[in-house]
């Protein structure tokens, strides 16, 4: 008979003792006023919180849980993305609040919750540079990171916040030489803050590298070559790939993240404090249901990263996962992976590149959803109040 686990046992515990920190890829209102976020912290070692547009799209409409703030009569001459930000903002501020002994706890390494700037900006640099300043001085907290995609207008946007000692979750990163571009403007930004007399020692990053939404794309291509392969071995080895190249792809970025935090360049940084900017996992559900539920959590499993879980596969990987140090396992294997992908005739530069335009989209739809949603909750409130008080 297979004993239930204890506490000290569970899988989400024992990342923690690979070196790895879980974070929650969800906020609303209710995880924080019931008390399931901070069940989740204290019971399951949950680390940090991360949300984007379309988690809040979907807590915002999708719910009750902000009628208080909705509702009010003050909120018929606001505009649609004011009142979301005073939404956002109070969600952000209440999280930071409950990681704040996390944060302390851990030396400033975990604890924090992220709020992205409009992804309507992802183009944008000055924009983005002045939204990510605004959003930090309106949550008030030190544990909060605020996102920036890792488009090109992004990069210097990263560069100059983080001089700024703001600190900056970088999303939307799906090929290596992109995560070594905004590595680079992290270290930049590094190097501006100490130059400048500022203190690097609280500054706070990480880069967020998306991961099963590759295989979705890849596998795909993958597929129609299979599907046109002019013999049995060339199909089979197109299908040998699917579900490989992901995984593969991250532990090259992980082997790269450890390459670049090493030498006299780091190591002046380091002197003065400033600790590195680690990888986060991202987009870490199993989209096909052929793949465990916890695939892309069991496979990269490393020390100094970090794992954005959404509540399904979190409360997965407590029931089943299996834990081990995955991520530096079979990278002779990984950059074969990637040779085979090429060889296949699959780009994945270009995969990439189709990627992070897609995901760019697919946050700002929601973003415009919600403001769209919330324009119309504030005009109708305008209507009731008006025949209130007439």
């Amino acid at each position: 008979m297979t004993q239930p686990r204890t506490k000290a046992t569970t899988p989400l515990l024992e990342v923690i003792e690979q070196g790895q920190s879980l974070w929650y890829d969800s906020i609303r209102r209710s995880l924080i006023t019931s008390g399931e976020l901070a069940r989740l912290i204290d019971e399951d070692g949950l680390r940090g919180v991360t949300s984007n547009p379309a988690i809040f799209e979907k807590a915002i409409s999708g719910s009750r849980d902000y009628d208080d703030l909705l509702d009010q009569k003050g909120l018929a001459g606001a505009d649609a993305k004011s009142i979301y930000e005073r939404l956002a903002i109070r969600d952000i501020q209440d999280a930071a609040d409950l990681l704040k002994p996390v944060y302390e706890r851990t030396g400033r390494r975990d604890g924090y919750v992220s709020l992205e700037v409009s992804p309507v900006l992802a183009h944008h640099t000055p924009a983005s540079i002045e939204e990510g300043r605004r959003l930090w001085k309106a949550v008030g907290r030190p544990n909060v990171m605020i996102k920036i995609p890792a488009t090109a207008a992004g990069i210097p946007a990263i560069r100059t916040l983080i001089s700024e000692g703001i600190n900056v979750n970088v999303t939307l990163l799906f090929s290596q030489d992109a995560y070594a571009r905004v590595a680079e403007a992290y270290l930049a930004g590094l190097e501006a803050r100490a130059e400048a007399g500022g203190d690097v020692a609280p500054v706070a990053s990480v880069a967020s590298f998306f991961v099963s939404r590759i295989d979705t794309l890849v596998d795909a291509r993958l597929q129609e070559r299979a599907a046109a392969a002019a013999t049995e071995a060339e199909r089979q080895r197109m299908l040998a790939l699917t579900g490989q190249v992901a995984i593969a792809n991250a532990k090259l970025a992980y082997e790269k993240y450890r390459a670049i935090y090493q030498g006299p360049r780091w190591e002046a940084l380091a002197a003065a404090g400033a600790r590195t900017q680690r990888l986060l996992w991202a987009s870490t559900s199993s989209k096909n249901p052929a793949y465990r539920d916890v695939y892309y959590v069991e496979e990269l499993i490393g020390p100094d990263t970090v794992n954005t879980v959404p509540p399904a596969t979190f409360d997965a990987f407590r029931d089943h996962g299996r834990v081990r140090p995955s991520l530096t396992a079979d990278l002779d294997r990984a950059r074969d992976t990637m040779a085979s992908l090429e060889a296949a005739g699959v780009s994945m530069a270009d995969v990439t590149d189709t990627l992070l335009a897609d995901a760019v989209r697919l946050f700002a739809e929601p973003f415009e959803k919600l403001l769209a949603a919330i324009d119309t909750r504030r005009r109708d409130g305008a209507r009731t109040s008006g025949r209130k008080d007439s």
